[in-house]
């Protein structure tokens, strides 16, 4: 597990060659054992391959082009152009998983304490979900991509996905076109306080 973790990269450019279903499926089912806040599994997983990713694609396409105008994210505006690079991704990524908040309450609620609070401890549970996912496909030998850059595409891609709930991130997977160099890390004694 040690050398899945450190060996993991985030993959944005990858080989067009099929994914094996089984896979794809192994790589699920890590992320159905992930634990979970009271056990609620608070996911739900859609699996975007073939023919379907044309109209997917053309819904990121979208909500990217009316971010520009009618933003939900004015304030990270900045990164917009990145949310457009992973849109190229996506496009490359011979798999796309959609991952939903099956429990997630609509974006623009107002949330009552205890509600804000069952949201946090769900969107602990869903990374922890792909956080295993990311790390049984780099053990399978694939590349993946983490994705939340779909929040800029975030009502135009859930009136694609038409499910309950609320769409919480993307991830892409396939056989890696490149090999990155490890990102910089914070080093231990920098972000460690021990209390005895």
């Amino acid at each position: 597990m040690l050398s899945a973790i450190i060996n993991r990269r985030s993959i944005r450019k990858y080989k067009r060659e099929d994914v094996p279903r089984y896979m794809i499926e192994e790589i699920l089912q890590s992320g159905i054992l992930a634990p979970s806040s009271k056990n609620r599994q608070p996911w739900k997983f859609i699996v975007v391959t073939g023919n379907a990713k044309k109209d997917m694609l053309a819904a990121m396409a979208k909500g990217l082009i009316r971010e520009k105008e009618f933003p939900l994210l004015p304030e990270s505006a900045q990164y917009l152009n990145s949310a457009e690079y992973t849109l190229k991704i996506m496009e490359q990524a011979p798999v796309v998983i959609f991952i939903i908040n099956s429990l997630g309450l609509d974006i623009d609620s107002s949330l009552k304490p205890e509600e804000r609070i069952y949201e946090i401890c769900n969107a602990q549970s869903i990374g922890a979900a792909i956080e295993n996912m990311a790390l049984t496909a780099s053990e399978l030998g694939l590349g993946s991509l983490w994705i939340c850059d779909t929040y800029f595409a975030y009502k135009e891609l859930s009136d694609w996905l038409n499910v309950e709930g609320e769409l919480f991130a993307a991830m892409t997977v396939g056989y890696a076109d490149e090999d990155p160099h490890a990102r910089p890390r914070k080093r231990l004694d920098d972000i460690l306080e021990w209390r005895d």
